[in-house]
């Protein structure tokens, strides 16, 4: 079975508690307190499983939970950490906010990437002693760990892209031209799922080719089996039309060219636009008396490059590989996506269960809200950017607004769980 959208849900380990200590030792009269800091929640962790070409794995599993920090100790001793949990996906998977699409992360690199980060660790009572209060009976509480919603998406990174209508050949072509070993029988939708191919062109030099189950007409709006895979052509740099040129079938390859190529086009203008060789195949079992000249005259009135091959026999296969390696050489490189998400995206969101409270004491504004306490416990509102990226996260989940809404204006103190300010609009 092959599984390429998937959504889960991910939550870091929150951060251990704090610990309320006092040195107690034999001839030491005040000790103090000695409360250790609670250890940091575990990341959740993506990286490249490059063994792997399906989302098959989170067919069952859904919910990730990093392990959280144990808390602090006496005698100053930090709770240990939690382990970072680590999810493995198929290269050039892209991480998506399930709810506005947005992608967060490009899975198309060997580079591990954090997606939600674990809670900070509690502070033990020793860093709340001061000349006045030499007994702190307190100590901090850890922060809740980064929880996202996700879609897994996959988009594979083939250079090259097999297409065209089933049972014209490009499974037969993939084998023949990588180590690829597809299923391949004399019937329609043979291929249920994208295959991959290494072509070798060189000792250290060649392109990766997949091939995509067979399009038919209408495959854009959801009929027949092509349509779930359109996705994964759209990172190819080039598009190998095969069409079947012998008319055993009883088809027209121009007619099937044409066909396809609106497919394409309906699913994507870009998509439809890229650069396609034609692949005439099985021209082994071409009648000799063929006339192909409108077919041809068809290809280069629309400026397509053609080339005659047998996947049965393998004749024209070794020019095939050499023209699709020097096209590639004249080409960009696959596209990996960039992100379109930004952490403030996460406290934007449209959460029923988040509930803002503002309530007015004298000129006084006192801002409550359960994620408003997971957000004080993640930023240092002592560093210059955390506290630019509290006001943007404040500006975008509509505390501002809702401020204004309560009669707030300039000059006003806004109290945000202890941290106070100036209302500034």
């Amino acid at each position: 079975m092959f599984i390429d959208i998937v959504k889960i849900s991910v939550k870091a380990g929150d951060g251990g508690n704090g610990a309320v200590s006092f040195r107690r030792e034999k001839y030491v009269s005040h000790g103090g307190p000695d409360g250790g800091d609670g250890g940091r929640g575990g990341n959740i962790v993506f990286s490249v499983d490059q063994g792997s070409n399906t989302l098959l794995a989170f067919r069952y599993k859904r919910k990730f939970v990093a392990a959280n920090g144990l808390p602090g100790g006496g005698a100053k001793f930090h709770g240990a950490n939690g382990q970072d949990l680590i999810i493995k996906v198929p290269a050039g998977t892209l991480i998506k906010d399930a709810e506005t699409g947005k992608i967060i992360k490009d899975m198309s690199d060997d580079q591990p990437f954090i997606c939600c980060h674990g809670g900070r660790g509690g502070w033990g009572n020793r860093h709340f002693a001061t000349p006045t209060r030499q007994v702190p009976m307190f100590a901090k509480q850890g922060a809740a760990g980064e929880a996202k919603e996700l879609q897994l998406e996959l988009k594979m990174l083939a250079d090259v892209g097999l297409i065209g209508f089933p049972n014209v050949g490009k499974s037969s072509i993939l084998s023949r031209i990588s180590s690829a070993r597809p299923k391949i029988a004399d019937y329609h939708f043979t291929t249920l799922s994208p295959n991959l191919g290494v072509v070798k062109t060189g000792e250290e030099s060649g392109f990766v080719t997949a091939d995509i189950p067979g399009l038919i007409e209408g495959a854009a709006d959801g009929a027949g089996l092509g349509h779930a895979f359109l996705r994964h052509i759209d990172r190819c740099r080039l598009l190998l039309h095969v069409v079947d040129v012998s008319g055993i079938e009883g088809r027209d390859p121009i007619d099937d060219i044409v066909k396809i190529n609106t497919e394409l086009k309906k699913y994507s203008e870009e998509l439809s636009s890229r650069p396609q060789i034609i692949v005439a195949n099985k021209t082994d079992i071409l009648s000799p008396d063929a006339d192909l000249s409108a077919f041809e005259n068809f290809i280069d009135e629309n400026g397509w490059e053609l080339i005659y091959v047998s996947a049965a026999t393998g004749d024209g296969l070794e020019r095939l590989v050499h023209l699709v390696s020097e096209r590639l050489k004249l080409l960009p490189p696959i596209t990996v996506y960039e992100s379109e998400y930004s952490p403030e995206d996460e406290y934007a969101r449209s959460d029923e269960g988040r509930i803002t409270t503002v309530r007015r004491e004298n000129d006084t504004f006192y801002v409550e809200g359960e994620w408003l306490v997971n957000l004080m416990g993640q930023v240092n509102l002592d560093d210059y950017e955390s506290l630019a990226f509290f006001q943007r996260v404040i500006q975008k989940a509509g505390v501002i607004d809702l401020l204004e809404k309560k009669g707030c204006i300039d000059g006003c103190t806004v109290n945000i769980y202890d941290f106070e300010f100036d209302f500034v609009k």
